[in-house]
């Protein structure tokens, strides 16, 4: 028996044919393993054979029922009943009436509000990052690194309701005043995907709710639990102050919830994470009307490091970037370039890393690696590396999926390290971006080279100079350097804090949340001319007098 095998047997991790069940039983019983429903139970989970979907001020839910499923034992955590048609346009609408009582609520208040947020999500992190490894399948300590971030979040967001400025701007006429003011939005739609299934919402909840907004959140379905959990906690705060739980509302469901947010003209903002397929249709949908969206979509990072680089810092970043979160973060590690001087050794490090670390329980503490997030991304996994031995492509280590019990009942695949034969950035195995840890390296010469490699691909979201030669710096963070949005040194792509903007270019979309200006983009802004002279002339000296 493999040592990730003993671990998941030690921890009691079983598929449920093991017989190691409890049941939680309200209404009709559902049967869990002792391992979810623990955690559940902290978090008031277990209270109902099919949850409700649905907050709007109430909870409800007479849609689809969907099913979220454990990735490491395959277990149904629990039945969510979704929005049906009615109940969306139920939503937008309560949504919109939130908004208007809530953008006249002064904005220091409504920072402590968020204070009270992040105080309720303190004081459940440990359980609430157990449930984001439970349902999303991350390891623990990045489960709770998740729920950090939205805390994080809401600690920028109370300073920043006392700093969300407008500003004066000097008139070229005599006892003018122009003024830049900001003023709340509308309605917030926030689509999140899987990977984050916390911290995304976070970013956007917090921003928009100091913008005097209505927030009104579609999940992902496949990680419905991370959902009801943290609006769970959010209605009740808001509740405490007597404001309209609308103003934080959610809307479990299907495509078809999606697309109703997406094409409401009283949805003024629509912030998409996902794919960069379904990122393009959102951002014509929305354009179409008017509306405005920020676009989170594909990564497909590189790392270059140069043969001056420090490897006892690259190597174990870039070691987390490709296998971290099980290659699922946008953020991710996809490509590494290696300066031919180091390329062997660095190499040879990385291998090693590799051959050290077992996919595992990602609830115990020594799982570096969980599993996959459903069945279509180990296809996805599968079907990548059949293509790379199909070019010739050397698969250094890795390349299969874990068949073994118990890791065969979850989404268990082994991290990939694979060199191609091309180096031609239009070659699919480059330019499209595969949701699992599969790292492809290519040996350059020259850093301008590199540099070439790393923008020629669609996507342009994080990348990372591994260098200690300063002109190296200022070569890859100027305007010949990386188009990324996030171009770093001497840092993995992976991790970003909260304080800056986080966002990329290109098919990742353009968009900006989190820190930095990413605020003005919550809030409505207007040029406000103020006239406080005894006359009335024209800009440009245009003389119009009769």
């Amino acid at each position: 028996m493999s040592l990730a095998s003993r671990r998941l047997l030690v921890a009691g991790v079983r598929p449920a044919n093991y017989g190691l069940l409890s049941t939680c039983r309200s209404g009709k019983a559902r049967a869990l393993s002792t391992r979810a429903s623990g955690i559940m139970a902290s978090l008031g989970l277990e209270d109902s054979a099919e949850l409700c979907g649905v907050y709007d001020g109430e909870w409800k839910g007479s849609g689809e029922v969907i099913t979220s499923v454990c990735p490491t034992t395959g277990e149904v955590l629990a039945r969510i009943k979704t929005a049906s048609p009615e109940e969306v346009q139920q939503s937008i609408v309560k949504s919109r009436e939130a908004y208007k009582s809530f953008r006249n609520v002064p904005a220091p208040r409504r920072g402590e509000i968020l204070r009270q947020i992040r105080e309720a999500l303190s004081a459940k992190r440990e359980a609430l990052g157990a449930l984001v490894s439970l349902e999303m399948g991350k390891i623990k300590t990045e489960g709770v690194g998740e729920v950090q971030e939205f805390i994080d979040i809401c600690d920028y967001a109370v300073g920043l309701s006392r700093m969300m400025n407008g500003r004066v701007v000097a008139s070229e006429r005599v006892g003018h005043s122009i003024l830049e003011v900001p003023n709340p939005l509308g309605v917030v739609g926030v689509l999140t995907a899987f990977n984050f299934p916390v911290a995304v919402y976070g970013w956007n909840l917090s921003l928009s709710l100091a913008a005097g907004n209505a927030t009104l959140w579609k999940p992902s379905p496949t990680t419905p639990l991370c959902a009801i959990a943290i609006t769970r906690i959010v209605s009740q705060v808001l509740e405490n102050n007597g404001i309209d739980g609308a103003v934080a509302g959610l809307t479990t469901g299907g495509k078809a919830v999606g697309v109703s947010l997406v094409e409401s003209p009283s949805i003024e903002l629509i912030s998409f994470t996902g794919s960069e397929q379904v990122g393009r249709i959102v951002g014509q949908n929305v354009s179409a009307r008017f509306g405005k969206t920020i676009l989170e979509l594909g990564g497909n990072n590189a790392s270059v490091v140069m043969a001056d680089a420090d490897l006892s810092m690259a190597v174990p970043s870039v070691f987390f970037g490709a296998v971290g979160t099980a290659g699922q973060r946008c953020t991710s590690t996809r490509r590494l370039f290696l300066q031919r001087g180091i390329a062997d050794e660095f190499l040879q490090r990385i291998t090693t890393l590799y051959s050290a670390v077992d996919p595992g329980d990602p609830l115990v503490d020594s799982t570096l690696i969980g599993p996959l997030h459903t069945k279509n991304a180990v296809h996805n996994y599968s079907n990548t590396v059949a293509h790379l031995r199909s070019i010739g492509a050397d698969i250094v280590i890795g390349g299969d999926v874990c068949t073994q019990a118990p890791l065969d009942s979850g989404n268990f695949v082994q991290p990939t390290v694979s060199i191609p034969k091309s180096v031609d950035m239009r070659d699919r195995i480059w330019s499209t971006e595969t949701f699992a840890p599969i790292l492809n390296v290519a040996i350059f010469d020259e850093l301008d080279q590199a540099i070439e490699w790393n923008n020629a691909v669609p996507q342009g979201l994080s990348s990372s100079l591994w260098t200690r030669d300063l002109r190296n710096v200022g070569r890859w963070i100027g305007p010949n350097g990386s188009d990324a949005g996030i171009v770093n040194i001497n840092v993995g792509t992976s991790g970003a804090e909260i304080g800056a903007a986080f966002g990329g270019n290109k098919s990742t979309g353009w968009g900006r949340e989190s820190g930095g200006d990413a605020w003005k983009q919550y809030v409505r802004w207007s040029a406000c001319t103020i006239n406080f002279s005894n006359e009335a002339p024209l800009a440009q000296g245009v003389n119009f007098a009769t």
